[in-house]
């Protein structure tokens, strides 16, 4: 019986950079995205919160100065993502889904409706 090629290699590891911890994977991801300087500060908020500021919202926004409804809402966005470093990217305000416009031309008896009235 034959046996199939995999089961004479090895399996592959994931290439994923060897980090002291995941807030040092945090930045190096920030980093490959190519965040600009205010995203990379958002997560320094969050590495700043689960490390020095021991899991206390109020004492993250006291050190750099932000409002405490700021904070939360990109830290709800980042939770909610689970902990998905993208998540801290600015994200576009277009609208998603543009209506579509219709042209509608008048028919001979609306205009004389709209005139009598």
């Amino acid at each position: 019986m034959r046996k199939p090629a995999s089961f004479y290699f090895f399996k592959r590891k994931p290439i994923i950079p060897t980090c002291r911890d995941r807030y040092e994977l945090w930045r190096g991801v920030a980093n490959l995205l190519g965040f600009k300087a205010h995203e990379r500060l958002r997560v320094e908020w969050m590495v700043f919160y689960y490390t020095a500021g021991k899991e206390n919202a109020a004492q993250t926004v006291k050190h750099f100065g932000i409002s405490r409804k700021t904070f939360h809402e990109w830290f709800k966005r980042f939770k909610d993502s689970k902990y998905n470093v993208q998540s801290l990217a600015d994200q576009s305000k277009a609208l998603r889904h543009k209506g579509n416009w219709e042209v509608v031309l008048p028919y001979p008896g609306r205009e004389d409706k709209a005139l009598k009235k």
